[in-house]
Order: C-alpha cells, then structure tokens, then sequence
C-alpha cells in the first residue's frame, strides 16, 4: 500500500505528513521568531520554510515510502484571491516531488487542511458526506464556516460567521507577550491560566452571530495595571475568547439548526476552551497535534481524492 503525501507552509509551521491506511506520520518544525516578537513578516516566513522544509522532508521520508499523491496548502482560504506567500514554498516543493514521481498532484487551502485534519483527529471523517459548521480558530483566522460536500473538491466552506477585528490566535499572542511570554503563546497561557479558579463574568461583544475580540487586549491591559496576577490575566483572556465563541456558536444554531459543530485551528488545542465546548454542545476537537498548523489534513484530503 502507497501513502500520500501532505505538505503545508504556514505562517506558523513548516510541515509534511504521511497517510496511509488509517494512520498519520507527520514533522514539523515551527518559524523562528524572536523573543518579544509576534510573528514573522511574509519575506522572513518564506526564507525560514526554503530552509526548513528539506529538513522536514528528510525526516519524514527517511523510509523512502511509496508516494502514489501530493496534497498540499497552495492558499489560506477556498476563495478568490486568498494568497499568502508562504505557501507557495510548499506548492512548489509539491510540484516538483510530484513531477519527479509522476504522482498526481492535489492542491487545496490551508482551512481544508484544518478541518480535515480535524476531522480524522476526532474519528469523524464521515461527516464530509454531510453538512456540518466548522470553526477555524488561529492566529490569521477566526471563523465559522458552512461546510458542505462538492463532487470537485471533496467539500467546500461558506464563511458564515467571523471575527471582526482581532482573531483568537492575536489576542492569545498580545496578552502572551504582555506577560513575558514567547511566541507562539498558547501553550504557555493556558498553563498559566490552569493555575487558577478564578471566573469572570464576561459579556462578549456580538454583532449578530459575529463577534469582536478587540475588548480582550484592552481588558488584559487593565487587569495588569492593576496588579492582578499573570495567571488571571491569562484566565480572562481565554474565557473572553471561550465567551464569544460560545456567542458565535448559539447564533449559529439558531439560524442553521443542531448541526454537527467541530473545532480546528492553533487556539482550539486550549483545554479549557475544548472541554467547555464539548460538554455544553457536543462539539468534536481535533487533537492537539492536529489542531495547530499540519499537513495531515492534506494528506488526507489527497488520499480521499486518489480513493
């Protein structure tokens, strides 16, 4: 049996992934980013995936496994013009494996790549034969999206509700680098706001089923000119998010009916927001590895195609 190959170059992660009868393989390497630094400009990005990416492959192909396809992130979002030059590191490495193996080629965005991935993560790969509402929580992108089955593409995503300043991976990012911490600063915040009990009555800030994030940073600031300790400050920055997703999530069912819900992106490997959503709604989360930056979704999307 032959696996497919997945490969994404984020703004985040350079990663590769392997899929083959059920099972997943994958490397990463994150972007270097400076201390006290929230992200990477696009040049920069691109400079650290051209080096990383070979490094990545290696490890991943030090078997010399039988490749039979190549899926990979050519773009953020399944819309027109939704570029982002970081992916065309990986396009083009695609391009030329598959050219070299004379394998077919599968090109697909970087939020197919997270749903899928978040879909065989939860063991709910089922589910792209049906409708079901997707949450794409990072660092670029805070959305809702409808997602339907389509001949073509496998599926497609109608965004149906979003962020209208800030996304979640910012505000994490902000406050994290507000406390000290390195980037990214997921991990790190939620370790901190674990070592707290305290609740915050927090009302989200909501326009329809849109939501604004913007408040998070502000708030978080006030809090630390007060005094209050890092781990509240961290606290109130993820149940302000857990808050507002909640908001999106209600509007939502509401409008489109008890649809299935499932969660994907960086911030959505947080536990606190995760058992939150899972208990109140029944909501299917990837696992941790597969909620951050992958190339597992790909690879599996590739693997769908070539069936």
């Amino acid at each position: 049996m032959s696996d497919t190959l997945g490969i994404d170059t984020s703004n985040y992660t350079t990663s590769a992934a392997l899929f083959q009868g059920g099972m997943v393989r994958q490397q990463k390497m994150l972007l270097p980013v400076k201390q006290g630094e929230l992200g990477l400009r696009q040049s920069d990005a691109v400079f650290h995936h051209v080096q990383q990416l070979p490094q990545v492959l290696e490890l991943l192909l030090n078997n010399k496994p039988a490749i039979r396809a190549v899926g990979v992130s050519a773009r953020p979002r399944d819309l027109d013009g939704s570029y982002m030059p970081c992916f065309t590191v990986g396009l083009g490495t695609a391009k030329a494996v598959s050219l070299a193996l004379g394998t077919p080629l599968h090109t697909y965005s970087h939020q197919a790549g997270h749903i899928a991935a978040a879909l065989f993560s939860a063991g709910k790969l089922d589910l792209i034969q049906k409708r079901f509402i997707a949450f794409h929580v990072s660092g670029g992108t805070t959305e809702a999206v409808l997602v339907t089955p389509d001949e073509k593409n496998i599926f497609r995503a109608q965004i149906i509700a979003q962020s209208l300043d800030l996304k979640g991976g910012q505000a994490v990012d902000r406050v994290g680098a507000m406390l000290g911490l390195a980037f990214p600063s997921g991990k790190a915040l939620e370790q901190l706001a674990l070592q707290t009990d305290i609740r915050f009555k927090i009302k989200p800030s909501m326009k329809g089923a849109d939501c604004s994030l913007s408040g998070i940073e502000n708030q978080c600031k006030k809090l630390l000119n007060e005094g209050r300790p890092k781990e509240e400050i961290a606290a109130y920055c993820l149940q302000a998010i857990l808050s507002a997703l909640d908001a999106m999530t209600a509007g939502l069912r509401q409008e489109y009916g008890d649809l299935p819900l499932l969660f994907a992106g960086g911030v959505m490997s947080n536990s606190l927001i995760r058992t939150a959503l899972t208990e109140k709604y029944g909501a299917y989360f990837a696992a941790p590895d597969f909620s951050a930056d992958n190339a597992a979704g790909v690879a599996v999307l590739a693997s769908i195609q070539e069936a």
